[in-house]
């Protein structure tokens, strides 16, 4: 009895030093209280209010003694059970701004190591940055950084896992705990727990990671991606399946899946009960326990069954033919069949509780697919079936642009990757959710241009607006001034006449001294003559300052147009302001034999260029031109000078997905037409037509496939040939037989 007596007073008395000690009234040493694991005295452990605020600390820079006495236990747990240790990183507080205010959004690659292996997917990704318009060889210059130590497998089992990341990375000079740097990863964890760890410490480096977690997601830091093969191509990639398909939407089946049922571990659940909601009608859902070297130790009385089953269908049958493609989470989060199911126009029922979508800081995933929970497996089938068509509809078309726009390439999710960090750093230039949800997307709408969305051509009939009703004439000049009777004076007095002229810029590309003012006529709108950039032919697509309407009519030295024509060609590109519209015509074809793209000036019945000598567009496109496309394109262009008008039609399809729109004239736009001028010479060469062979194979490469859209669609006034009086027919020069 006096031995427990004792106890309770021993514990009375320690309960009360600690409640002493924990109101203050205690207090140990300075020095021992004060200083931290590594023996290093923190200044000032805690800010006052009064105190400017410090940025914030990563977990691992905070993980002291002192620190510790101010953080629960369950926080204890929280933040050692974290994966990333910078947790808390967010763009205010763990990447530094100042490396982008000289240079702009400049990133940098690592230059490859000896001996560093690489899959041919991270060389994809890196490959992309190095011919993107945000790269730079000069670290110096670099707002972001980029390893080329392979990340992208982090997965112990893999054959493509780079061992000892940790110390590679640790080393690298610029590493500077991963400030401005960016991970790319596609698998992390290993069998069985597949966790998010990378196997290293990424410090304050941001991830464009597949398959991350909301929890771990890491908001306006972290990209998510989506999980591609490594058969995804590089560029290009194949375009999306709704163009074979019919309205109404509805397909042979409403909702289906085929793929591995994980009998135990992660991801089990609910591959397991997708039997439940299966009726093998227009619900199909198939799984198969014919996976891994030990899948028989664990089959169950279902197995085989089911593995019949599987065996009956076709995958591609079934995802081009089902409305719905259900997306289960496997062991990751991430799945294959996410970009399969969104190039098949097949609407994605995401399945996946905790999964932060691809791309979600930018991208609304309501109007592309369906959210499902997977608690809620059985209300699945219901709840498609009560889907409007005209709501599927949209939802498939949705999926289509989103394909096309973000992730049918490697190329176009590194792209999109780089676009939203470049968003956050040039915040006040930002793209709306507008621009990134809506065709042509953020990888074509520069916000660098304008931020206001009218002065897009893309955006007019989404605002109800119209274009600006002149426009600005470009005539392209090569040839010295020796006669007042040469084809560009006539063709000036001819423009100059035109009810939409605005102003008219003659671009002296001449070797020759500008002509002095008096040799060019008199006109009742101005004209300014300037000096083109380094006399090459990239020039007359420069974005100048001096064009002031949206609409540009690029003309050459010796073209032959009457103003009723110009008129004419003006009224049709109205309806039409985000095409090439205009007279000369050209078309592309693909040569079995030379397996390769050949051109034609051939006249037939289709087109599929509208060549730049004569014709009009938005002046966007200038802007495009330059800011968009590759050095590489553009100096090839110069040095042959020729194809540049090529080049923007490849452009301008890639943006807008449709052919160009020709017009009728009243003369055949032939080059035997063109005189003895500086232009005919150049089509009399025989380099000149071979030149532009090879400049569409190069262009169609860059762009990772053939952009052209052929067309059959010719745009006549009205009264056309009609037999009628010529005295009711508002274009009479165009309509006169």
């Amino acid at each position: 009895m006096q031995a427990k007596k004792r106890y309770l007073i021993l514990l009375f008395a320690g309960a009360c030093l600690l409640l002493l000690f924990y109101l203050g009234v205690i207090q140990l040493p300075a020095a021992s209280r004060n200083r931290s694991r590594n023996g290093h005295r923190p200044e000032q452990p805690w800010p006052h209010f009064s105190d400017p605020l410090h940025p914030f600390l990563p977990w691992d820079q905070t993980d002291t003694e002192e620190y510790n006495l101010h953080v629960s236990p369950s926080q204890k747990r929280d933040i050692n059970a974290c994966v990333y240790k910078g947790k808390r990183c967010r763009m205010d507080s763990c990447f530094d701004f100042s490396l982008c205010r000289k240079n702009g959004f400049k990133v940098y690659v690592y230059p490859q190591q000896k001996g560093e292996k690489i899959s041919e997917s991270y060389q994809n990704i890196l490959s992309t940055i190095e011919g993107s318009r945000f790269y730079t060889s000069d670290p110096g210059q670099a707002c972001l950084f980029v390893l080329s130590l392979d990340t992208l497998d982090r997965d112990q089992l893999s054959p493509q896992y780079v061992h000892n990341l940790k110390t590679k990375v640790q080393n690298l000079p610029l590493w500077n705990d991963g400030r401005n740097h960016l991970i790319f990863n596609l698998y992390s964890g290993t069998w069985p727990d597949y966790t998010e760890d990378l196997g290293f410490d990424i410090g304050q480096a941001m991830l464009a990671k597949a398959s991350i977690s909301t929890e771990n997601f890491r908001p306006n830091f972290d990209v998510s991606i989506p999980l591609f093969s490594k058969e995804h191509p590089r560029t290009g990639g194949e375009r999306g399946y709704l163009k074979y398909n019919s309205i109404p939407p509805f397909r042979k089946y409403m909702l289906v899946f085929k793929g591995k049922r994980y009998l135990t571990g992660i991801g089990s659940d609910t591959r397991n009960a997708l039997y439940h909601v299966n009726n093998a009608e227009d619900v199909v859902l198939l799984t198969t326990c014919k996976h891994g070297k030990d899948w028989q130790k664990h089959k169950d009385a279902r197995c085989d069954k089911d593995n019949a089953e599987y065996d009956k269908y076709d995958y591609k049958e079934m995802l081009h033919n089902s409305t719905f493609c259900l997306v289960p989470r496997g062991r990751r989060l991430g799945s294959f069949r996410f970009l399969e199911a969104l190039q098949a126009a097949c609407v994605p029922v995401m399945l996946s509780n905790g999964w932060e979508l691809p791309f979600s800081e930018i991208i609304d995933w309501n109007t592309a697919a369906v959210i499902g929970d997977e608690r809620l497996l059985l209300q699945i089938p219901t709840t498609v079936r009560s889907i409007h068509q005209d709501k599927i509809l949209s939802l498939r078309q949705q999926t289509q642009f989103l394909w096309e726009a973000y992730f049918s390439s490697v190329e176009k999710i590194v792209l999109t990757t780089l676009e939203i960090i470049q968003d956050r750093v040039l915040e006040h230039a930002s793209r709306s959710s507008l621009m990134w949800n809506s065709h042509p997307g953020g990888l074509f709408a520069l916000p660098q241009y304008s931020g206001y969305l009218g002065d897009f051509p893309f955006y007019y009939n989404t605002l109800g607006i119209k274009p600006y009703s002149k426009f600005s004439a470009v005539i392209h000049a090569v040839s010295p001034l020796v006669s007042q009777s040469q084809p560009i004076l006539k063709l000036l007095a001819a423009v100059a006449k035109s009810q939409y002229c605005a102003q008219i810029i003659v671009l002296w590309n001449c070797d020759k001294p500008l002509p002095a003012k008096h040799r060019w006529p008199v006109t009742s709108v101005p004209v300014i003559v300037i000096e083109g950039e380094n006399k090459v032919m990239s020039s007359r697509f420069l974005p100048y300052e001096t064009i002031v309407t949206d609409a540009v009519f690029s003309l050459d030295e010796d073209t032959v147009l009457s103003t009723t024509e110009v008129d004419f060609a003006f009224t049709i590109w109205q309806s039409f302001p985000e095409r090439i519209v205009g007279y000369p015509a050209r078309s592309h074809f693909w040569d079995s034999n030379k397996e390769r793209w050949g051109y034609t000036s051939k006249w037939t019945n289709d087109y599929s260029m509208v060549l730049t000598g004569a014709a009009i567009y938005h002046r966007y496109y200038h802007f495009l031109y330059t800011n968009y496309l590759p050095t590489s394109l553009k100096n090839m262009v110069d040095q042959l000078a020729n194809c540049e008008d090529i080049l923007m039609n490849f452009l301008v399809s890639a943006v807008t997905k449709l052919p160009p729109i020709k017009v009728t004239q009243k003369k055949q736009y032939k080059e035997t037409m063109m005189g003895q001028s500086s232009r005919a010479s150049r089509w009399a060469d025989p380099d000149h037509f071979a030149q532009r062979q090879t400049c569409m194979n190069k262009f169609a490469s860059w762009f990772g496939a053939m952009p052209l859209v052929h067309s059959q669609m010719r745009l006549d006034p009205i009264l056309f040939k009609d037999q009628v009086s010529i005295l009711r027919k508002k274009y009479r020069d165009i309509e006169r037989l």
